[in-house]
């Protein structure tokens, strides 16, 4: 075993890309470490395509290994199972940018996959993993138009950051990877803290300079160890079928692509779609369902983009730069948190938030540690949005990618847990879809957050751009149909502020494009979504002040962690009190914040006061409102603070003399006393009659000199005399 080696300098990793030792019998296979992430990549292509096939069967599966953390998989099994969902995430991450380097007609089924094997937790496995499939590729000698890279870039203090990592990378104020050939960009995902279109742009190009130096090594590396190429070639087009389709269908197919509605389109191509395969798939023509359905498809790209070059109006009679009618509303659905119905065209979404607490926020336990999500966002695509019947199931790749990228745009603009200490959920329900669902659900979330009360810092709106290019003749086109994205060039999705971008995402379908197109783009999605912006705006500007009557109330403050046995009680009896007589729920951490959820106002209201009090400290020379009760011959007990009681002594009642402290007080009455000392056993020494203002001091029946003698005996006794000889009442413990 002779392994080739290329190392090299990524930033501030140091990057080795290995071949010849590991999974020999694989098509191809690099492990790839990027300062002690070690991924292992392979791919295996079956030598001849499947009979009959009529798409391309490219599959790529990123797998983390628990032991490449020196972890065990928790869980009855102890062993990894389905997917997770940053796996399914990474696993599109690189199959967007390679899919598009694979010619077309090549049908032979290809499988990548990445597995983790050791992870350094300072380095993302995403761009390394990704590195590896674009190595293993070059290596394999299939037909692939790479190599790739792909490159993580960050935005701090104003500079650029290639492949941030820990605390770098969270302070950035962007989050995006991008890659690439060496002449164009592919692909595009990140999350940014609304900033300019320019800033994007930058960072997408400072990303593509300095991913060049791994295609470099990779292309070294090809010349050392790849594989022989394929001798493959595309399939030779039939050119006597193609022109007797056009014959057949060609102006009725133009005429078809005429028809503004979705519904009533489509049932005009599966008519044209039965003429074509009923009259040419036979075998006088030679011509097999696979091939007609091909050359249908190539027919349809070539009459839509045709039409859009050639500056007419789009399918459904808009020029580039206009978005198709919009309307929206908030508090849609009666009883939920928040709701928003979001109709743009024939693409609508209704989307749910819902408020919970601490204890419904997701845990993750990943190979890069435990992790705690509490802003959840789940899309959900029903095959009767697009007036199909399918199969329902659990969430597929595309739900998983639309939530992602949706949640993207928005998580930049939600408040500050200490602001606002609430668990977001969302729910988006596609119940439309011809084009851009997911910057529905953008649009969607953002109006449904703020009708739930959320205070965000600023609203959203997403937008789709598509591309249709020609050699060098270009047009973009804004908020794209679904027939566009198909038949288009590019994915472009702009989702932002009317300050600036939270989340870019872009997928090619050709082999990349330049910055100017991408700055037209930017440009023109801008103007895009500040128009939806304005129309989101006549229905909900801002956060709606009062939480929905149905939604929970969360209070969040501090106690001194000493005084937290105090809330507790002993074997826990006074926290069991406190949530059974509200019905509300109090969580309290160690360093002594204290939650309380609570079903309304009113009741978290008070339970918050009487935490509080538990857990307030008695202040020397403060005055309390105390509730007198215990009467005695020396004087009287008050509450003045929960569980906290205090003396009154009788020569502290009155400026006069008291022969009956029942003729001054009763138990239960409420009376302003003083504290003025507190002894060094904790006992709470009180004055009514110096909280008391002159005026409104207790009068007491006049008292001979004798009794005034007594009085003053009394008035001499030490602090705490009688007082102690009470301690053993449980209405006199200690404070």
């Amino acid at each position: 075993m002779n392994p080739s080696i290329r190392t090299f300098k990524y930033g501030d990793h140091t990057v080795t890309i290995e071949t010849g030792v590991i999974a020999r019998q694989a098509t191809a296979a690099v492990m790839v470490d990027m300062d002690g992430t070690v991924v292992l990549v392979t791919v295996v292509a079956a030598k001849a395509a499947t009979p009959g096939r009529d798409f391309f069967p490219l599959s790529v599966h990123y797998q983390e290994r628990m032991y490449a953390a020196g972890k065990i998989p928790g869980g009855y099994l102890k062993r990894e199972g389905r997917p997770s969902e940053n796996e399914t995430l990474t696993s599109r991450l690189i199959d967007r940018p390679i899919r598009p380097l694979f010619p077309e007609g090549f049908l032979n089924e290809v499988q990548v996959i990445a597995t983790v094997m050791s992870l350094n937790p300072a380095v993302n496995p995403d761009i390394v993993a990704m590195i590896g499939a674009s190595a293993a590729l070059t290596l394999s000698g299939i037909p692939f138009a790479g190599p790739i890279a792909g490159a993580r870039v960050g935005y701090v203090d104003g500079q650029f950051v290639l492949n941030p990592t820990g605390e770098l990378l969270a302070a950035s104020q962007l989050d995006l990877v991008v890659a690439g050939t060496k002449t164009s960009v592919l692909m595009v995902e990140s999350e940014a803290d609304q900033l300019p279109e320019e800033t994007m742009l930058e960072a997408v190009m400072f990303g593509h300079r300095h991913m060049q130096v791994v295609i470099q090594a990779i292309e070294d590396l090809q010349k050392e160890a790849g594989k022989k190429a394929w001798d493959w070639q595309a399939p030779a087009e039939n050119t006597a079928v193609k022109t007797a389709v056009l014959e057949l269908i060609g102006p009725d197919l133009e005429a078809a692509y005429g028809i503004r509605d979705k519904m009533q389109r489509q049932d005009a191509l599966v008519v044209l779609r039965q003429k074509m395969l009923a009259t040419l798939a036979n075998e006088e023509t030679g011509a097999t369902k696979e091939l007609l359905l091909a050359l249908f498809g190539q027919l349809e790209s070539q009459f839509v983009r045709g039409r859009i070059l050639s500056g007419e109006l789009r399918i459904d009679g808009r020029d580039t730069e206009t978005v198709r009618p919009i309307s929206v509303s908030t508090q849609f659905l009666p009883r939920t948190h928040g709701s928003a119905l979001f109709t743009r065209g024939e693409t609508q979404a209704i989307v749910v938030a819902t408020l919970g607490t601490g204890r419904d926020a997701q845990d993750f336990d990943e190979v890069a540690g435990r992790r705690r999500d509490t802003f959840l966002l789940h899309y959900n695509f029903p095959p009767y949005s697009v007036g199909e019947i399918g199969m329902m199931g659990s969430p597929k790749r595309r739900e998983i990618g639309h939530g992602r990228l949706a949640k993207r745009a928005i998580v930049r603009v939600l408040p500050a847990e200490a602001d606002f200490p609430y668990v977001y959920r969302v729910v988006s329900e596609i119940t439309e879809s011809n084009g851009s669902s997911s910057m529905a659900t953008v649009c969607g979330t953002s109006m449904a957050l703020m009708d739930a009360g959320v205070p965000l810092k600023a609203p959203v709106a997403g937008i789709a751009m598509g591309l249709i290019k020609e050699d060098d003749r270009f047009a973009v086109l804004t908020d794209i149909l679904g027939d566009e994205d198909h038949l288009g060039d590019m994915d472009f999705k702009v989702a932002g502020s009317a300050t600036g971008v939270t989340a870019l995402q872009m997928d090619i379908k050709i082999h990349g494009i330049t910055r100017d197109i991408m700055k037209v783009a930017l440009d023109q999605a801008k103007e895009g979504r500040l128009h939806i912006l304005g129309i989101m705006n006549e229905a909900i500007s801002g956060p709606r002040q009062d939480l929905s009557e149905f939604a929970p109330r969360v209070y969040t403050f501090k106690i001194n962690p000493e005084k937290i046995r105090d809330v507790i009680g002993k074997g826990g009896s006074v926290i069991k009190q406190l949530t059974e007589e509200s019905g509300a729920s109090i969580e309290i951490s160690e360093d002594g914040r204290v939650v309380v959820v609570a079903n309304d106002a009113p009741s978290g209201e008070r339970l918050k006061a009487r935490i509080e009090g538990l857990t307030a400290e008695v202040e020397i020379g403060r005055i309390y409102e105390g509730t007198v009760t215990r009467i005695a011959d020396y004087g009287f007990f008050a509450n003045i603070l929960p569980g906290k009681d205090g003396l009154v002594h009788i020569s502290q009642i009155s400026e006069e003399h008291i022969d009956d402290v029942a003729e001054i007080v009763q138990i239960g009455d409420k009376v302003p006393v003083k504290v003025l000392d507190i002894d060094r056993m904790g006992r709470v020494k009180l004055s009514m009659k110096e909280a008391l203002p002159a005026s409104s001091k207790p009068a007491a029946p006049a008292a001979s000199e004798e009794d005034e003698s007594v009085d003053e005996e009394d008035d001499d006794l030490p602090f705490g005399e009688d007082y102690e000889e009470e301690s053993d009442d449980e209405t006199t413990h200690n404070v």
